[in-house]
């Protein structure tokens, strides 16, 4: 039998609930006359702490709020808060319905939340089937004040997605589930794939011990948050790169406003060290996001590092395979409204390549400009070879009483056309170059001495 794919509603598909938006289409059409009294406050509640007691109390007795009413006076405010949540929902996380659908899955949206209310929006989502709370009706169609089945909660929820298992041959040992919730434990364990959601505190210890994943549909994939803060590793990974850590080197950074505060943003910079990083952390750091940066697969293979790098938001190029998963993964990071950060050079140029004012890229940026339209954002930096030249196998850290200046400059978007991939790789490539001081655009013949400092252990492929 194939598996299915359970989705919780409040605090996993989206970061807060939907009893706010619920309610207020409800009070905007009058539906209902108000809120009830308390109610705020417990939304807010759930939304800082997750599912609690006092709230699923006022979901029961939601019942007697619509007593008496005609099942359908609901269905335009469930239509109107549908559009609003939907809005709302984390963009991995429909790339996740979408993967499951994809693998051949049914969807399946299971909540506390009443069907009626929510049906619209499982819909708008496109979800196969929906899981909730059904209200009992009188013959003439108005609801009685009763609940029709298991209220869909903790072990309610787990009997209702039994039912729905053995009605439609579906095996749990071969299904997936997701939730924030403490309470939704018996059917995370139910399941053969489960996954702790944005999880509260109490399901955040149980998932570390019981070592199920803990995931975060507002950013991609593998990313790491720091459980209970849900903090992005990365943002302390980029604190203990800023600048004032590195008395080896004086920092020169203009034009981080050009980077958008918001959506999706392509950053792009030359490579001339592998200092590179810190002078590009603290141009993410200033610019208040995080990024999803392309590396070389060596770094990701190296053991712990390449699992720490990967959970600060690192995505692995394999160029033998064509690098066709990284860009898909950038692709993915770009559509759910992320930065994504890349070097287009791919490596650092040897030899006289280095020193050559034309700088030439791989095609990557231009393809994942043409096909998210997102900006691209050119970074020209100069100087990071004084603190680690290539040749070098760490960096002079201990240069402090005359430290080169790091030199960076972030420039307008780019002016692409989208038809040429190589032609905007150019248009790239001449927009870092313009951001360079002027000794970068001359032309000259570099000696012996510059040259060897752009190879590894500074040997110059021929040379004794």
């Amino acid at each position: 039998m194939p598996g299915a794919a359970f989705f919780d509603l409040d605090r996993t598909l989206l970061q807060g609930g939907t009893g706010p938006h619920l309610t207020q289409a409800m009070v905007d059409l009058g539906v209902v006359p108000r809120s009830l009294p308390g109610q705020g406050l417990l939304f807010k509640a759930f939304d800082l702490v997750g599912e609690n007691l006092p709230s699923i109390f006022l979901a029961r007795q939601a019942t007697l709020v619509a007593r008496g009413k005609d099942s359908t006076s609901f269905d335009a405010a469930a239509k109107n808060a549908a559009e609003v949540i939907a809005e709302l929902v984390h963009p991995f996380a429909l790339a996740l319905i979408e993967q499951h659908k994809a693998e051949g899955r049914p969807v399946v949206m299971a909540t506390t939340t009443p069907e009626h209310l929510i049906k619209p929006l499982a819909d708008l989502l496109g979800f196969d089937h929906v899981l909730a709370t059904r209200y009992g009706t009188k013959e003439d169609g108005r609801f009685d004040g009763s609940i029709r089945g298991p209220f869909v909660w903790s072990t309610g929820k787990l009997s209702a997605v039994r039912h729905f298992a053995a009605e439609h041959d579906i095996d749990l040992a071969e299904s997936f589930a997701y939730s924030d919730s403490i309470f939704d434990l018996p059917l995370l364990e139910a399941v053969g794939s489960p996954a702790a959601v944005n999880p509260d505190p109490r399901l955040t210890v149980y998932a570390v011990a019981r070592r199920w994943p803990i995931v975060h549909f507002d950013v991609s994939p593998g990313v790491l948050k720091i459980p209970v803060v849900g903090i992005e590793l990365q943002r302390f990974l980029l604190e203990g790169l800023r600048s004032t850590f590195f008395p080896c080197a004086r920092f020169d950074i203009e034009g981080i406003e050009n980077i958008p505060r918001h959506g999706p943003v392509i950053l792009v910079g030359n490579h001339r060290s592998y200092f590179d990083v810190v002078a590009m952390a603290n141009v993410v750091r200033r610019s208040g996001r995080t990024a999803r940066v392309l590396g070389k697969k060596e770094l990701f293979d190296v053991p712990v590092l390449g699992s720490f790098i990967a959970a600060a938001g690192g995505i692995r190029v394999d160029r033998a395979e064509g690098g066709a998963v990284s860009y898909d993964m950038a692709a993915l990071a770009l559509e759910g409204g992320e930065m994504v950060g890349l070097l287009p050079e791919g490596t650092i140029p040897r030899g006289e390549a280095f020193f050559d004012p034309v700088l030439k890229g791989k095609t990557g940026a231009a393809r994942l400009a043409a096909a998210s339209r997102a900006p691209v954002i050119p970074v020209g930096m100069w100087g990071t070879e004084k603190v680690w030249p290539r040749s070098s196998k760490l960096p002079n850290l201990l240069n402090l009483s005359n430290p080169p200046t790091v030199r960076i400059r972030v420039g307008p978007p780019v002016e692409l056309t989208y038809r040429s991939p190589a032609a905007d790789t150019k248009r790239i490539m001449a927009a870092i170059s313009d951001l360079l001081p002027p000794e970068a655009r001359e032309k000259r013949v570099p000696t012996r001495d510059e040259l060897r400092t752009t190879y590894p252990d500074g040997r110059i492929p021929g040379e004794e």
